[in-house]
C-alpha cells in the first residue's frame, strides 16, 4: 500500500495449466529507456497471434456478426481447447529475457502478460456462455436499435442478424449449464422491462419495455417501412420469448455464485487489471474517500451557502446552451493555464447526457449535468473519454495502440473532476465543486459494492441499497445500471474510478517529487496520454522508473481454487 497511503487520508480486458514464470522475476531499470532491443519482436509478434487466436474472443456480438454459430464456437471441446493452447503461450512469453530491455519495453511485456492472463482467467473461471444468459441477450438489443428506412447494406445486416437469433438462443439454452442465480434475475428484469437509464438507447417517449419491447418496437416500424422483414423480425421475436419462459420455468436450478470469490478476485486484481494492492485495501481506501468527500461537500456547502442554488434545465435548448458555453470554458481553461496539449486535430467531441423528460424526474447523473454540466464534461468528453479516444484513435504501436485498461481510463477521468477544481477550473461556477464531490461520493461509494458482489457476500439488491443509502440523489435504476455492470463486467470495473483517482494522485505526488522546481503540470499530463491505456501501475514505472509495484506482476501464480 506505499502508493496509496503516502496520500493524506483525506485526500475492459476480458477476461489447469500452472502459468509459467517468467524468467527474471524483478528486473532492474535498463540503462537506456531509448530504442527497442531486437526480441521486442518476438513480444510484438505473440500479441498478434494471441488475438488472433482468441478470435471470436468473449462477446456474442462477434459470433452474431460473423455468421458463425454459437453452438460451436462457445462448445465445451472448443472452449477447452483454446484453454489448453494458452499454455504455448505462456512458455513462449516466459522464454523472453526482458532484464535488459529498456522500460518502455518491459512496460509492453508486462501489458501483453496482462492480457495473457486475462484469456486464462475468462477460460477457465468467467466462462460467460456457461454462466450468463446476458452474454448472449446483449447484442440484440443493438439489433432491435438498427434503423430500417435506409436501403443497401444496413438492412441486409439486419435481416442477417434477425434468422441468426433464433438458433443463437437455442444454443444458448445447451450452453448454459451453469447460470448464476444474479444472472438469471437481471437477465428476465432486462428481457421485459426498461433499464430506466437508457444508455445509447435510440429516443423514444416512452422507452420500450426491455429487449422484448425492443423487438416490438422493431415490428411496428418494420410494418410500415419494411414489410418485408416482417416474418424475420417476428421470428426473432418468438425466439426470445420462448428464451425468457425456458429462464423463468428453470430458475430455481439457477443458484451458482455469480461473483468470483475472494481470492480469485485478488488474482485478477492484481495479474490482470494489474492493480497493486488486495480488495480489502482497496475498500478501506474507499470508505476513507467517501468520508473524505462526505466532509467536503459539507465545507462546500457553507462556503457556497449565500449563494443561488443552480436550477434543473427546462429544455433542449437551454441544455445544449448550457454545454456548449461548458465546452468553451473548459477549452479556454485547459489552455490559457497550460493544462494539457490540445492537438489542432482535436474537434468537436459532443456531449455525454442529452436533455430528456422522465416521468419520474432527472436521474442521479441528469441531477447534476442538467445543473451544471462541467463534472461530467472533464470526465467524459475533454480532457476526458471522448479526447483520450482521439488521441488513441491515432496511436500506432503495435501494443500500446490496441491496448484499453478500465482502470486507466476510469482513474484518469475521475482524476480530472478533483483536479478542475483543484487547478481552478470551476472559479466560474462555485457550486459546481458541490457537484464534483457528489460524483465521487459515489464512485466510492461503487467499490465495496463491487468487491462485496464479486466475494458472493452481496447480491445486485443488497448491493444496490447499499449505493443508494451513501450517496445523494442516487435513484434506483441508475444504481442498478451500475450494479449490473460490476457485476457482469470482469472483476473490478467498479473499483477503477476511486482507486484509480488514487493512484494517479499518487503518481502526480511521485513526479511532483521526483521534478521538484523543475515539475510542468502540462509536461505530466502531456507524458501520461502518451503513455497510452495502459494500467496505472505500469505507467508509473514508465514515467518514474519506481518499481516496487511491478515488482509484484513479473511472476504470475496459478489461479486459485473457487471459495468454499
Amino acid at each position: 500500500m506505499r502508493l496509496f497511503l503516502a496520500l493524506p487520508i483525506t485526500a475492459l480486458l476480458l477476461a489447469g495449466a500452472v502459468p509459467v514464470p517468467v524468467a527474471h522475476a524483478q528486473p532492474q531499470t535498463a540503462a537506456s529507456d531509448t530504442g527497442m532491443p531486437a526480441e521486442y519482436a518476438d513480444l510484438i509478434a505473440l500479441h498478434d497471434e494471441l488475438q488472433a487466436y482468441m478470435v471470436p474472443g468473449f462477446t456474442a456480438g462477434v459470433v452474431l456478426d460473423s455468421g458463425a454459430r454459437v453452438g460451436e464456437v462457445y462448445a465445451d471441446a472448443l472452449m477447452a481447447e483454446k484453454l489448453a493452447g494458452l499454455d504455448a503461450f505462456e512458455a513462449r512469453l516466459a522464454a523472453m529475457d526482458v532484464a535488459a530491455w529498456p522500460r518502455a519495453a518491459q512496460v509492453d511485456f508486462l501489458a501483453v502478460k496482462s492480457i495473457l492472463n486475462g484469456y486464462r482467467f475468462n477460460l477457465e473461471v468467467l466462462r460467460p456462455w456457461k454462466r450468463d444468459p446476458g452474454f448472449y441477450l446483449d447484442p440484440l438489443m443493438r439489433v432491435a436499435f438498427t434503423e430500417v428506412d435506409e436501403d443497401g447494406d444496413d438492412v441486409t445486416a439486419l435481416r442477417a442478424r434477425l434468422r441468426s437469433v433464433p438458433p443463437m438462443l437455442a444454443a444458448a439454452r445447451a450452453n448454459l449449464t451453469e447460470v448464476a442465480g444474479d444472472f438469471a434475475d437481471l437477465a428476465l428484469h432486462n428481457l421485459e422491462n426498461s433499464d430506466g437509464v437508457n444508455h445509447y438507447h435510440p429516443y423514444r417517449a416512452v422507452p420500450p419495455a426491455g429487449i422484448i419491447g425492443w423487438y416490438d418496437d422493431l415490428l411496428e416500424r418494420a410494418r410500415a417501412q419494411r414489410p418485408e422483414i416482417v416474418e424475420e423480425v417476428l421470428a426473432a421475436r418468438a425466439a426470445l420469448v420462448e428464451f425468457r419462459d425456458w429462464l423463468r420455468a428453470d430458475r430455481a436450478g439457477m443458484t451458482a455464485p455469480a461473483g468470483v470469490g475472494a481470492a480469485r478476485y485478488d488474482w485478477f486484481i492484481r495479474h490482470v487489471r494489474m492493480i497493486p494492492i488486495s480488495a480489502s485495501e482497496m475498500v478501506t481506501l474507499a470508505t476513507r474517500e467517501h468520508e473524505r468527500m462526505t466532509a467536503a461537500l459539507a465545507l462546500l456547502r457553507h462556503r457556497n451557502r449565500d449563494l443561488p442554488p443552480i436550477e434543473l434545465s427546462q429544455s433542449t435548448e437551454e441544455q445544449r446552451a448550457k454545454i456548449a458555453a461548458t465546452d468553451r470554458i473548459v477549452r479556454d481553461w485547459l489552455v490559457r493555464e497550460e493544462i494539457i496539449t490540445i492537438p489542432d486535430f482535436v474537434g468537436e467531441l459532443g456531449s455525454n447526457t442529452p436533455y430528456i423528460e422522465r416521468p419520474t424526474g432527472p436521474n442521479f447523473w441528469e441531477q447534476i449535468q442538467f445543473r451544471d454540466p462541467i463534472p461530467d464534461h472533464v470526465h467524459a468528453v475533454i480532457p476526458g473519454h471522448r479526447f483520450n479516444a482521439v488521441l488513441a484513435a491515432r496511436d500506432t504501436r503495435p501494443i500500446r495502440g490496441s491496448y484499453s485498461d478500465g482502470g486507466r481510463a476510469e482513474g484518469w477521468a475521475t482524476y480530472l473532476e478533483e483536479a478542475t477544481m483543484l487547478a481552478g477550473g470551476t472559479v466560474h461556477s462555485p457550486r459546481a465543486d458541490e457537484f464534483m464531490m457528489l460524483f465521487g461520493i459515489f464512485r466510492a461509494a461503487r467499490v465495496p459494492a463491487d468487491v462485496y458482489m464479486q466475494h458472493n457476500r452481496w447480491n445486485v439488491r443488497e448491493a444496490v441499497d447499499f449505493m443508494r443509502a451513501k450517496t445523494e440523489w442516487l435513484d434506483e435504476d441508475v444504481a442498478r445500471v451500475d450494479a449490473e455492470i460490476y457485476l457482469r463486467r470482469p472483476p473490478g470495473y467498479g473499483v477503477a474510478y476511486t482507486i484509480g483517482k488514487l493512484q494517479m494522485d499518487a503518481l502526480l505526488a511521485d513526479r511532483a517529487s521526483q521534478l521538484s522546481s523543475d515539475f510542468v503540470l502540462k509536461d505530466f499530463h502531456d507524458q501520461f496520454m502518451a503513455s497510452g491505456r495502459l494500467p496505472i501501475a505500469l505507467v508509473r514505472y514508465e514515467m518514474t522508473g519506481l518499481d516496487d509495484e511491478v515488482a509484484l506482476f513479473w511472476t504470475t501464480p496459478p489461479i486459485p481454487p473457487a471459495d468454499q
